[in-house]
């Protein structure tokens, strides 16, 4: 099980310096990854009464690829994301931005992507919210395409294109696509498409069930689930009996990568973020 950290948003402010300092004592520590949340803005609340979703326009979400590319400059780390909420971007450009980050990185990313839920990011960002999920399954096959052809033509029922390609590919070919999942549809999705998948659930029943559900999909598509990729998050409290017994847990789910999160510190900085990552690697150890 490989074991990595989830970037704390909303917790290191605007210094580079603070960014470069986590991410190169990250590495130091003995951690294979870093994986970043993704949001391109934040409803008012304000103008939007009522609003309860865990981020607003005063959450400060950092933008991943082009943090990756700095952060690729300074670390040996794979780069993930979790997840780019790819139906309300051009399949293109992230095809581009994707390759460029796995190039920087000498073939170490994975591209996380995920449906989306925030209505009022697509609409700034000029993409349809309704009918997202289908659009969605339209790019996946898209960006593989990106990736491993030099050129193609496409006609699909959202997209077109006609006699092109990007340049240059990435080292992987095709990027390994990683998908958020927190739903039945999102379940099969990963089963029938995925490369792995990022349960929203820790161990136990529901994840069980969530399971099934992508080995039954895996099984239907004629793939064997045993390939597909499993990523777990846990959070650091500060616990080390309680931080190595939900480690266990998520090795004996047969978890293939596991990603520590130590958001609940919030704003403390850099230093405090760090800490807890170093007492989470002495029990690690």
């Amino acid at each position: 099980m490989r074991i990595g950290v989830v970037f704390p948003q909303n917790s290191l402010g605007a210094d580079p310096g603070e960014v470069r300092a986590y991410g190169q004592a990250v590495e130091e520590l003995g951690y294979r990854h870093i994986r970043i949340a993704d949001h391109v803005l934040g409803a008012d609340r304000d103008a939007h009464p009522g609003w309860t979703r865990p981020y607003d326009v005063d959450t400060e979400i950092r933008e991943p690829f082009v943090l990756f590319g700095f952060l690729a400059a300074i670390t040996g780390v794979e780069l993930v994301t979790s997840v780019i909420i790819l139906p309300q971007r051009q399949t293109a450009l992230v095809a581009k931005q994707a390759a460029e980050v796995d190039l920087l990185t000498g073939g170490k990313f994975r591209l996380g992507i995920g449906v989306g839920w925030n209505a009022v990011e697509f609409e700034a960002l000029g993409q349809s919210f309704d009918d997202r999920g289908k659009r969605y399954d339209e790019q996946i096959t898209l960006l593989r395409r990106y990736w491993t052809e030099r050129s193609f033509t496409h006609r699909g029922e959202f997209e077109t294109v006609t006699g092109a390609g990007i340049a240059p590919r990435p080292v992987q070919r095709p990027i390994p696509l990683w998908f958020g999942a927190q739903s039945a549809p999102a379940y099969r999705r990963a089963g029938r498409l995925g490369d792995g998948w990022f349960p929203m659930v820790q161990p136990g029943p529901d994840l069980e069930a969530a399971r099934r559900i992508v080995d039954r999909a895996a099984l239907e598509a004629g793939r064997d689930s045993a390939g597909i990729g499993i990523e777990g998050g846990l959070a650091w409290t500060g616990s080390p009996d309680e931080f190595a017994t939900g480690v266990q847990a998520w090795r004996e789910t047969g978890a293939t990568h596991l990603a520590i999160n130590t958001s609940q510190i919030g704003r403390a900085g850099v230093d405090a973020h760090l800490k807890a990552l170093t007492e989470a690697a002495e029990v690690l150890r």
